[in-house]
């Protein structure tokens, strides 16, 4: 088969249409392919009952990157959506991050002060050496915000969205966690936050403008067939399965979701409620109207579930472990190799990208990659 265009793009999602929104740019020809029935990858949006949901989980788009913030503006209006999720146990809520009102509803503490001394009394009970590493996220935990917290609302949320106890996870997962001591519900530290108004769907539908889409294709269907119309592939798929999991399988995580359509104007008043309780078997329950200030008659709600990642299952998420991390660094060697390969998103760079670091890292690809 002739050649037909420059890029093969393996995923219609952030990443791969960013590739081909700037090598459209740059003058080159793009044909980009997904095996599902639509753009937009994780971050698909879909409008039901005039609510666009996330059909993939809560997507927030924040960043401190100026640049990145204003790239993204490009392409839709954000709104000024604050994520500022609450935390159920039981019957108990708790406000999320973790700061000085998750304090105070725990412990009715009022002062910083106060609330520093109560995790400091807690990390001595849990006689953890003092000046030590942690050696596990739970251990990290502790050290962070005091053994309470840790049982109530780190505990049984983690061991679900893992797979397996935070005695077995590294330390550096719960530094995706704020810890602040101040009365600011709002998650994220970034300069800038919000949801695209009308959603993601759109800001991708603009970013593929001029390349070619084909959607329900499977690269592994045919990968010669497709390979060879193009000079070059952008691959976003899980980099072990490029390489037909010659070094090993990667481990990753997945998820199922559980969509509602209720007869109702707002089921929880928030746009994510998180579920702690181990015994639960879902994560958090997200209210999408909530992201767009929305008032219509009806609400949609998600069920998100935790699953285990096996073959044929789809991977949500990397498990960065020290064991995972160093099978991933001898296929990225093989990677380095290829040199009509390129490698990226959160699949092919395995990698727990959010999404600002996926377009700030599709961006620098692309320029490396189009300069001259």
């Amino acid at each position: 088969m002739a050649v037909k265009y420059d890029y093969l793009i393996v995923g219609a999602g952030l990443y791969g249409a960013i590739f081909a929104h700037e090598a459209t740019k740059a003058n080159r020809s793009c044909l980009v392919i997904d095996k599902r029935d639509h753009i937009g990858g994780n971050v698909y949006t879909e409008e039901i009952e005039g609510i666009n949901v996330h059909k993939y989980g809560a997507h927030i788009f924040h960043t401190s990157n100026k640049a990145v913030w204003d790239y993204m503006n490009t392409f839709a209006e954000f709104n000024r959506y604050t994520n500022s999720p609450v935390a159920r146990y039981k019957d108990e809520l708790y406000n999320l991050p973790f700061n000085m009102n998750t304090f105070h509803e725990l412990w009715g503490v009022i002062t910083p002060e106060e609330a520093k001394q109560e995790i400091e009394r807690q990390k001595m009970e849990a006689a953890l050496p003092e000046g030590m590493e942690p050696a596990n996220m739970a251990e990290a935990a502790i050290g962070l915000v005091g053994k309470d917290i840790f049982e109530k609302l780190v505990k049984g949320y983690t061991a679900k969205q893992w797979g397996r106890p935070a005695e077995e996870l590294p330390p550096f997962i719960i530094k995706r966690l704020p810890v602040r001591f101040t009365y600011d519900n709002n998650y994220f530290n970034d300069s800038y936050q919000g949801i695209p108004v009308g959603g993601y769907t759109r800001i991708i539908e603009k970013m593929l403008e001029g390349s070619d889409v084909k959607l329900n294709a499977d690269y592994f269907g045919d990968r010669n067939k497709y390979s060879s119309m193009a000079k070059k592939v952008v691959f976003t798929g899980m980099i072990d399965e490029y390489f037909d999991y010659r070094l090993g399988e990667l481990e990753y995580r997945s998820l199922k979701f559980e969509n509602k359509v209720l007869d109702i104007p707002n089921f929880q008043g928030n746009a994510v409620v998180n579920y702690t309780e181990y015994e639960i078997p879902y994560t958090r329950i997200i209210e999408h109207k909530h992201f767009e200030f929305g008032t219509q008659d009806k609400t949609v709600i998600t069920y998100e579930y935790p699953a285990k990642w096996s073959k044929g299952d789809e991977p949500y998420y990397p498990l960065n472990d020290d064991k995972n991390n160093e099978l991933y660094l001898r296929y990225k060697e093989l990677a380095d190799k290829q040199e009509s390969v390129i490698f990226g998103g959160r699949l092919g760079q395995y990698r727990y990208y959010d999404m600002h670091q996926v377009v700030s890292c599709a961006l620098e690809d692309a320029a490396a990659e189009l300069k001259g």
